[in-house]
């Protein structure tokens, strides 16, 4: 298990990665958001959790890092991105545009060696 461990002045934070959805910006701090729906906000900008993580994946400029095993559905028509695991968590859906939602495709199908429908 991998964690992240966010310190200020006041409060300490730990992170375990393999159960963060998603990351989104919100100027210089940021919302982790869970499995199980709960949102902590750290002080730490978005371009510093993205300098950290290999999980990455940021095609909406400045707004989210998504957790990729968590891609349930892209839809590029509707510009929705929704993210699960289908068993113990809600469907969470995100609205990002249509050229970084046709690359994420794109990314998919190559990790996925050619073996998705298409």
């Amino acid at each position: 298990m991998l964690n992240l461990l966010f310190n200020t002045r006041d409060e300490q934070t730990k992170v375990d990665l393999a159960k963060i959805v998603y990351f989104e910006a919100d100027g210089n701090y940021t919302h982790v958001i869970f499995m199980n729906n709960y949102k902590a906000t750290i002080s730490v900008g978005l371009t510093k959790i993205e300098k950290l993580l290999e999980m990455q994946l940021k095609d909406n400029p400045g707004q989210y890092i998504v957790n990729r095993s968590f891609i349930f559905q892209i839809n590029i028509l509707k510009q929705k991105l929704l993210l699960s695991n289908m068993e113990h968590m809600p469907v969470f859906s995100l609205s990002i545009a249509k050229e970084a939602l046709k690359k994420l495709r794109d990314i998919q199908i190559k990790k996925d060696d050619g073996n998705s429908n298409r």
